[in-house]
């Protein structure tokens, strides 16, 4: 039986270091409900910077000693370098330092039912499935999501019920700090193989994962994740496209290209069926595996119906910017090549005339390890353009370039910044054409530029 754990006693201001990411905000809305001051810094600003501020959280930019002032306890990810000056004034000054994973581990200790919903590609567009669901159907969930969710106004929320979904991330094994009752295993792929090193190392380490909980749904057409779940202990279900798993859909339909229609099967039992209105093949397994979860956790089929339906993607997940001169401009988060993949083949299937990536690779060792790949996915779209790769928490010992990529890619362009890329685009784009930037860094800017120049 997991044991809570607790935030030191004494700690009222919490500051963030990393405030600005994807993965930290929703902690930070979580912890501020719980009445945590917090401040927090981050090198560039965005969206959630801007959101914070409306929260009154004290944001700065840059990373300084001085920003540490009256902080308890330091919070940071682990996208923070070692050396930061941040990091090392706390551990010189004594400030407790909670590293994020620690965090929602804490978070997820103080739940009786917590929902870790992991794997490769799909964490956020699941995640914020089940939770629209749970939320619709009154279930009042607290949540931890990767992208921002339109249904509850944010990218989580601190709900009233023993209930928690959370995002459970494999990077660096930051999910086996957290103490999950029921695990979502949704797939496992050839990706942060700078710290894995190999796939079954991942995979040993989603066995662990699914292993700490009691319940555990997992993608029963995954051969890399049937392998990893077998003997795992306790209650598990399987789901899938196909009959043979315990959830999965039959008599699948479309509908003028974007919406999916089908049956959610339970073994042999007809629940319900719904529609799902975001794009992709992929995105009917997503709706599965978050309905069959939903299922588990004790929403009603007409509950699941009515909210999966409403659903229409989660921010940056084919995320719909609007129009210019005809072209329409998509912002994507795919930044692996099977989910860049996934997302060109989304775009081809719903007619337009032609289909660019405007990609921004993210780390080096990933462009490196994965430069064929990458090529072979890329091929998909009718034009690409590619920003400098952005390399985040490494130093680029690989040597590696966007160029390389590019030289792979007939008539590809690489441009060393947003405002050239959009510019070029914008000046190549005819109406009916479908641009979409792809990247889990801050390629959605160059997105910005190009619904600026309407």
């Amino acid at each position: 039986m997991k044991e809570s754990i607790r935030i030191p006693e004494g700690v009222s201001r919490i500051h963030c270091i990393g405030v600005g990411g994807s993965g930290m905000f929703p902690i930070i809305q979580i912890l501020h409900s719980k009445g945590y001051q917090i401040s927090g810094s981050d090198n560039n600003e965005s969206d959630i910077l801007r959101l914070e501020r409306e929260m009154g959280i004290r944001v700065t930019l840059g990373h300084r000693p001085e920003n540490l002032a009256g902080a308890d306890l330091v919070l940071y990810s682990a996208a923070i370098m070692e050396d930061n000056p941040e990091l090392t004034a706390a551990r010189q000054l004594g400030i407790p330092l909670w590293e994020r994973a620690r965090m929602l581990g804490a978070i997820s200790s103080w739940y009786g039912e917590a929902v870790g919903v992991c794997g490769t590609h799909g964490k956020t567009t699941v995640t914020a499935m089940l939770t629209q669901i749970l939320y619709g159907a009154g279930l009042d969930p607290s949540a931890v999501i990767g992208g921002k969710l339109q249904a509850i106004g944010g990218y989580g929320r601190a709900g009233a019920r023993d209930l928690f979904v959370y995002e459970a991330c494999e990077f660096r094994d930051t999910f086996l700090s957290t103490w999950p009752d029921t695990a979502v295993v949704l797939n496992i792929d050839d990706d942060h193989l700078d710290y894995f090193g190999t796939v079954e190392n991942a995979m040993r380490s989603f066995t662990k994962f699914a292993g700490m909980a009691r319940r555990v749904l997992y993608n029963g057409e995954d051969e890399n994740t049937r392998r990893a779940m077998a003997g795992v202990p306790g209650e598990t279900f399987t789901f899938g496209r196909h009959r043979g798993c315990d959830f999965w859909a039959d008599n699948l339909t479309a509908e003028d290209g974007l919406c999916r229609c089908f049956d959610l099967m339970h073994r042999e039992e007809r629940l319900c069926r719904l529609t799902i209105r975001v794009p992709g093949e992929h995105n009917v397994l997503n709706a599965v595996a978050a309905a069959a979860a939903a299922w588990l956790l004790g929403a009603p089929a007409e509950e699941i119906v009515r909210h999966l339906g409403a659903f229409t993607g989660a921010g940056r997940r084919f995320e719909v910017l609007g129009k210019v001169g005809g072209v329409t401009i998509v912002d994507d988060y795919a930044h692996h090549p099977a989910e860049l993949a996934a997302t060109l083949r989304a775009a081809r299937e719903l007619g337009f005339r032609r289909v660019w990536a405007v990609f921004q690779p993210f780390t080096y060792s990933r462009t490196y390890l994965l430069l064929e790949e990458f090529a072979e996915a890329l091929a998909l779209a009718d034009r690409v353009v590619l920003s400098p790769i952005m390399g985040s928490r490494e130093k680029n010992q690989w040597g590696i370039r966007s160029q390389d990529l590019g030289a792979k890619l007939p008539g590809s362009v690489c441009l060393p910044g947003f405002e050239e890329m959009a510019a070029y685009v914008m000046d190549h784009a005819e109406a009916g054409d479908l641009v979409i930037t792809l990247g889990c860094g801050d390629v959605y800017k160059c997105a910005r530029m190009m619904l600026a120049r309407a």
